[in-house]
């Protein structure tokens, strides 16, 4: 197998796997029809966080022992059997639960290794491309499955329905992951063993004190940012009279197109400033939805600059994790990296769907704009440092 195909091949295994992550975006809708509101997608969702922050944790662990690629398979068939039983639910109870948990640990592994697997094959220069189509692959995937859900719903079918094809998309990415085992350990960059991943406290501790804690920290803020834009978007829509899928396809289009342009980038030459103008994006973006009303116009402008500055953003703030890592802990970083992510996605819905039933969706938007203001900050502190640095150093 080329390398070419090989890479092929991996990114669709991604993108058919990363439906399952734009399907939680349709959990209130899901819910609604049995009589559950948005607090129970929260406590739902927690429960996932809790399982994804253990799936990640001993991701490495399991990698070691069984493989990344075959660990990715696994992690298929865990999110399809965790999509199929949120389908089936009628209620809240055990099968809701397991549906939840089962998500944790499939997403979280599917999450976690495939920036990992990355490193393997590729140069360090050539990070930040191929990590952002890793991104567009991801963004594809879970951009594009809740319009699908809407356009199976407007063709008289049921949210469910999407939940069973989704499932048996990631059955066949399962299988795609595991046939790309040999052609990836052939076609690896790096010569000899792979260092081992599993993630010790005394790595996360030297994660936390390497230059690489900040994209850790900022990537939880963006990652809360974007959930509560995102999980609960079917709420704001239906609040507004607006129709959820025109959101997801604006931005799912805008991020794709601007990270395939991104492949050609290499973050410019102090990537930090980068990334704080994309975010100063970013937060503009949720101020926009915050006082646009039902205006249409206005509501996909909030999700184009809404995908220029978080969807943009994001691949050149993993490429830093990876760049401003210790080598020697280079697959620990990406997943205490993965960890941070996930805690501000599947943790934040919980503060979200409390705040929507308790205080309404306008004081999440303002949380969620204060939060994209931190970020854009602790961006631009970093550039600002890294340039005051570049210049105070003596020339030879």
């Amino acid at each position: 197998m080329s390398r070419p195909i090989l890479f092929t091949i991996f990114y669709i295994a991604v993108f058919l796997q990363a439906g399952v992550y734009g399907l939680t975006f349709m959990l209130p809708r899901l819910f609604e029809g049995f009589g559950a509101n948005e607090k129970v997608v929260g406590v739902m969702l927690f429960i996932t966080t809790i399982i994804t922050l253990i799936a990640v944790y001993f991701a490495g662990h399991l990698s070691d022992k069984i493989g990344r690629m075959r660990t990715l398979s696994l992690a298929g068939l865990m999110i399809a059997a965790s999509l199929a039983s949120f389908g089936a639910a009628t209620g809240v109870g055990f099968l809701l639960v397991f549906a939840s948990a089962a998500l944790g640990a499939g997403w979280g592994l599917t999450y976690a290794l495939p920036p990992i697997v990355l490193t393997r094959l590729i140069d360090p220069s050539e990070r930040v491309r191929f990590f952002a189509m890793l991104t567009i692959a991801v963004m594809a995937g879970f951009g594009l499955s809740p319009v699908m859900a809407s356009m199976m719903e407007n063709a008289g079918l049921t949210v469910n329905d999407a939940f069973f094809v989704t499932a048996g998309l990631c059955l066949v990415s399962a299988g795609l992951f595991f046939a790309l085992t040999g052609p990836v350990r052939r076609h690896s960059e790096a010569k000899g063993p792979e260092a081992r991943s599993s993630l010790t406290l005394s790595s996360v501790v030297a994660i936390l004190r390497s230059p690489a804690r900040l994209p850790v920290i900022m990537v939880c803020l963006g990652a809360a940012v974007f959930a509560g834009m995102n999980n609960f978007q079917t709420v704001f829509a239906d609040e507004r009279g607006l129709d959820y899928a025109d959101f997801f396809l604006a931005y799912t289009i805008t991020v794709i197109l601007f990270r395939v342009l991104l492949a050609r980038f290499k973050g410019g030459t102090n990537p930090y400033m980068t990334i704080a103008l994309l975010q100063y994006v970013m937060l503009g973006s949720v101020v926009l939805f915050l006082l646009s009303g039902g205006n249409l116009s206005l509501y996909l402008l909030t999700a184009i600059l809404f995908g220029i500055g978080y969807g943009v953003s994001y691949p050149i703030l993993a490429a830093m994790a990876a760049n401003d890592a210790d080598p020697d802990i280079l697959p620990q970083t990406l997943q205490v990296f993965a960890l941070t992510y996930f805690i501000g996605i599947f943790g934040f819905p919980l503060v979200a769907g409390w705040m929507i039933v308790e205080m309404g969706s306008a004081a999440l938007l303002i949380l969620a704009a204060a939060m994209a203001g931190v970020e854009a900050t602790m961006a631009l502190v970093r550039a600002i440092s890294v340039r005051t640095t570049a210049t105070c150093e003596p020339t030879t």
